[in-house]
């Protein structure tokens, strides 16, 4: 069988009704987040937008929870979902304390699948030890003329006031007719088409920059990449995030497609801001397979179930081995 040594994945998802993107507060209104782009004619918009350390924040949690449930080694900071992660595992890092930063990496990979797919930097003691992440998201933002942000009335009744600010509230009431013991706030939900991309690294995941040298076998990589693959497919599924209680995303459509490379060529994206961008995905993968013959392949998908096909797929594949001699 093919490995893979990296995906790439271009879509355009139409969410309704979400609030994913809120970056804060004034007063009583809730600001969603709003970013400058140059569109596919040149020109410069302003478009709604979720941030793609949200979406990161997403596939990090189910890839938690996906490593815990297949028994992959998981670090006593990510069992309890702490964002510090290893660092928050002082066990692990006591232990290790006399190692040099490429044997701690080493260490490193293979006490948490976690921090080697998701990356972390080692900031305990007098270290700042990086490990960039093997998977990696754009901003998802909004096409222009084809998304809005509307803001709704919200009412919250408080009942826990002193007695002299209910009698103030009854008096204000008397003189102006307004409502008792009321908060009032404003709440925005957005509605729209927004692009997406990801990049999966698929050939680093175990693989020590420092070393240049895999620190996990063959099995464990497979597995990791895996879960790493599911976490990916759920995050586009179910995008956890603000306010999800009472304004859980309609997604209504998810459609784009998927490039992966089998040899050292990354696998191409183009951003779905552009209209073509599933064909100039083919175009390019053409361009790649002709400096390296059936280097890189593309496909299409036109709803969220094919888009979990192709990734169901790409989850038997084995990851890409580097092979560098030292």
């Amino acid at each position: 069988m093919d490995s893979l040594y990296s995906i790439s994945i271009s879509a355009r998802a139409t969410l309704d009704l979400h609030s994913l993107n809120n970056e804060g507060g004034e007063g009583n209104q809730i600001q969603t987040r709003m970013v400058n782009i140059v569109d596919q004619t040149g020109r410069l918009q302003n478009v709604n937008a979720i941030s793609g350390d949200m979406y990161k924040h997403i596939q990090s949690d189910h890839l938690i929870r996906r490593a815990l449930a297949a028994g992959l080694p998981v670090c006593a900071g990510c069992r309890t979902f702490n964002a510090n992660r290893i660092n928050a595992d002082k066990d692990f890092l006591n232990r290790n304390a006399t190692l040099n930063d490429a044997q701690l990496l080493s260490e490193l990979f293979r006490t948490c699948a976690v921090d080697d797919m998701a990356g972390i930097l080692i900031t305990e003691g007098k270290r700042s030890l990086p490990r960039k992440s093997v998977v990696e998201f754009g901003w998802v933002v909004g096409l222009p003329d084809s998304v809005t942000t509307d803001s709704y009335f919200h009412v919250k009744y408080a009942n826990e006031r002193s007695e002299s600010k209910r009698k103030e509230d009854r008096d204000s009431t008397e003189s102006t007719g307004s409502n008792l013991g009321q908060a009032i706030f404003h709440r925005p939900a957005s509605s729209g088409v927004y692009a997406a991309i990801c990049h999966i690294d698929l050939a680093r995941i175990g693989f020590n920059d420092i070393t240049q040298t895999y620190a996990i076998d063959a099995a464990q990589r497979a597995a990791r990449a895996k879960i790493l693959l599911e976490s990916v497919l759920f995050t586009f599924i179910e995008p956890n995030g603000a306010m999800r209680t009472t304004q859980a995303p309609h997604l209504v459509n998810f459609e784009g497609v998927v490039s992966f490379s089998k040899t050292s060529i990354p696998a191409p994206t183009v951003s779905p801001l552009k209209d073509e961008f599933v064909n100039h995905v083919g175009n390019l993968a053409g361009v790649l397979n002709r400096i390296q013959p059936d280097a890189v392949e593309v496909a299409e998908f036109r709803d969220l179930s094919e888009f979990g096909n192709i990734l169901a797929e790409l989850m038997d594949w084995q990851p890409y081995t580097h092979n560098y001699s030292r």
